[in-house]
């Protein structure tokens, strides 16, 4: 598939709030991901030139297509954030219509957008026009069950010079409990010209085949990435061994852009899903919650992935 000039494959990591640091993403690329998002950045920290989100915008030495993704709800500052120097190493930018956080909806960001598809169509424009790279954008279904308007959105979107669309399958009232409604992404992709990634649930070779049943172009995975990043090797038919040195690829990567302090409380999420799942969880589990030393941290991780437990 093509975003615009820009030729890329079909299995996409999400951008994800405090998932997808520079090293998360590095070991998901390795592992057969095509493109990697950073995560979302709020544009008006990003025209303050806020330190934590000049961190948030490091990119790993394999991502040869750069892409971020950025929300807000004004058309010029969003224009504005698109032409900053800040971005100018980014290949593709994506905008956030999708986002379902209380705290992002309330203040009119993510999928509080949904329902101004006027605001939506300028926010769209006025990137479009600010930079000459593509533009993508992703979405809701709709934001509850009585307005599922994805197919209006999209047709706006392309309309308004988007290159992509990303499309999760359920509407924001729903968060992400029950099932992805794979019939509007269907009827999406039917309704424009322009790619539709698949987005929500895919989680192995079934789901991944339930997505491109829809007829989409390429599959973004979020939430079935957590604690694996080698599932992008797993959906290619290609087996993992060597988990416990992509978790420690993971965390070197992020140790030369923070301190060991400032990892020990980021990382632990991160910890607690790589050992979702294995013989004796619960156990490590507290001991990965209680630890505040990274290279014991790496020490519990390496037992349960080398076959060292007690």
């Amino acid at each position: 598939m093509k975003i615009k000039d820009i030729e890329v494959g079909n299995l996409f990591l999400a951008p994800m709030a405090g998932v997808s640091d520079v090293g998360f993403r590095k070991v998901c690329k390795m592992l057969g991901a095509d493109l990697t998002y950073v995560e979302m950045i709020n544009v008006n920290a990003l025209l303050h030139e806020n330190e934590h989100t000049k961190k948030l915008l490091e990119t790993a030495v394999n991502e040869n297509i750069k892409v971020v993704q950025i929300f807000g709800h004004d058309p010029e500052v969003m224009a504005k954030a698109v032409a900053s120097p800040l971005l100018e190493k980014f290949d593709i930018i994506d905008i956030n219509f999708g986002c379902p956080a209380p705290k992002i909806v309330k203040n009119g960001d993510g999928s509080a957008l949904l329902k101004h598809l006027d605001k939506i169509a300028q926010i769209c424009k006025s990137c479009t026009d600010a930079t000459s790279k593509p533009i993508t954008a992703k979405i809701r279904i709709g934001f509850d069950a009585n307005e599922n308007n994805a197919i209006e959105v999209a047709k706006v979107c392309e309309q308004n010079g988007i290159s992509a669309i990303t499309v999760h399958g359920r509407t924001r009232a729903q968060m992400y409990s029950g099932t992805v409604d794979y019939e509007t992404i269907k009827k999406v992709k039917q309704a424009v010209k322009i790619p539709v990634i698949g987005n929500g649930d895919v989680v192995d070779e079934k789901s991944l085949k339930n997505m491109l049943d829809t007829g989409v172009d390429g599959v973004m995975i979020g939430r079935g990435a957590l604690g694996r990043p080698w599932i992008f090797s797993e959906l290619r038919g290609k087996s993992v061994n060597n988990k416990f040195d992509i978790i420690k690829c993971h965390v070197d990567t992020l140790r030369k852009y923070y301190s060991d302090d400032e990892l020990c409380v980021t990382l632990r999420k991160h910890f607690l899903w790589y050992i979702n799942g294995i013989p004796m969880a619960a156990k490590y589990r507290l001991l990965l919650a209680t630890t505040n030393n990274l290279d014991e941290s790496l020490d519990i991780l390496k037992k349960v992935y080398q076959g060292e437990q007690d």
